[in-house]
């Protein structure tokens, strides 16, 4: 997995059903490296600290692989990497092999695997369409979530190396499909989300709510 962009944002006020918001979810390619840090990334904007940022969102992540997907479904937004509002763009990035808990070195950085992406309504700000929600919960491309191990630069052109592996953790495709698609037969996988000490509590409850 290679970082192909790193990216930055301001918080910035846009209209939402005739009040003013703001949002940090505006972030755009930055020449120099950026700093993980162990809550945030230094100089980018978190303005809602209850839903992002913090140990368990410190970075996200999110695979330039789906792009050419979102550019045929949403041909008319405004492109550019950082779309997502993801810190790191990653190539090859794939959430059905990033276990909850594996640690990667990216850069001078240390980073966990830690949950999938709840995408809320500031996405669809980003998008010009609230359309894109549903489209996203069902295109199982949630991109990462990750703590931040050991604070560090990364920049354009880093590897993500594994490595450590949590072998017996779900994977974050694993726990999104939990989260948004109640299945039949998969108690076992739902037993594993629960009881993985590696994911935060939050989403274990949702998983356990949403299955029960």
């Amino acid at each position: 997995m290679k970082v192909i962009s790193v990216n930055r944002g301001e918080a910035r006020s846009v209209a939402w059903r005739g009040k003013q918001v703001k949002t940090g979810i505006f972030k755009y390619p930055v020449d120099s490296p950026i700093f993980l840090g162990k809550e945030d990334v230094v100089d980018d904007a978190v303005v809602d600290r209850k839903h992002h940022g913090g140990v368990d969102k410190a970075v996200y992540a999110y695979s330039e692989d789906y792009y050419s997907f979102w550019k045929e479904q949403f041909p008319d937004s405004d492109w550019s990497l950082g779309m997502f509002g993801e810190n790191l763009t990653i190539e090859g990035l794939d959430e059905s092999e990033m276990r909850i808990g594996s640690v990667y070195q990216v850069g001078e950085a240390q980073i966990q695997v830690c949950q999938p992406r709840q995408p809320c309504f500031k996405l669809g700000v980003r998008f010009g369409t609230q359309t894109v929600l549903k489209k996203f919960i069902n295109s199982t491309y949630p991109g990462v979530y990750f703590r931040v191990i050991k604070p560090g630069e990364v920049q354009k052109g880093d590897e993500l190396n594994l490595i450590r592996e949590e072998s017996a953790s779900p994977t974050i495709a694993q726990v999104y499909f939990l989260m948004y698609f109640k299945k039949n037969g998969a108690d076992e996988l739902i037993k594993k989300a629960i009881n993985c000490k590696l994911l935060p509590n939050g989403i274990r409850e949702t998983i356990n709510k949403t299955q029960g």
